[in-house]
């Protein structure tokens, strides 16, 4: 059985392959993820649905992930934290059972291993930042063990 910081990893490998090579979908999830997950079907479908839903929102994303890059031109950041991001905030947005400060304690992992040593707290910052964003704008709909009195969080504007 895998374990969800290896889903995400694979996740954000594929979704690195799609970037660069921008075949379908479909070619990434039958050549990257369904072989590394074929026998774990709960990982398998956690996997197919954060890399479709990260395509999905991308846009939405970006746009998010630039406001909070105000010094930074959105190109300029390195393609694995871009796509880290991306993964942060679509889980926030499209898994109601993944509390937000675990999807970006991992996101921060995965950046940490994958990408630069600075790499781990500026995903920090800018994931913090959109989970206030979010919060502020009642945008998170989550529910489920461990989120419990998500609601009262303190939101700093």
């Amino acid at each position: 059985m895998s374990n969800r910081r290896e889903v995400r990893e694979r996740v954000m490998q594929a979704l690195y392959a799609y970037e660069l090579a921008g075949d379908s979908p479909e070619d990434y999830i039958d050549g990257m993820l369904r072989p590394k997950f074929e026998d774990d079907k709960v990982s398998f479908a956690f996997a197919t649905r954060l890399f479709l839903r990260t395509l999905e929102t991308e846009a939405e994303a970006e746009a998010i992930i630039s406001r909070h890059t105000k010094n930074w031109n959105f190109d300029r950041i390195a393609l694995i934290d871009r796509l880290v991001l991306k993964m942060g905030i679509t889980e926030m947005l499209s898994f109601e059972d993944i509390p937000p400060k675990v999807s970006i304690n991992e996101a921060i992992e995965v950046a940490k291993k994958y990408s630069t040593n600075k790499s781990g707290k500026f995903v920090n910052g800018i994931l913090d930042a959109a989970l206030l964003e979010l919060q502020r704008e009642g945008r998170l709909k989550k529910s489920g063990r461990g989120l419990v009195g998500m609601d009262k969080m303190r939101v700093d504007s």
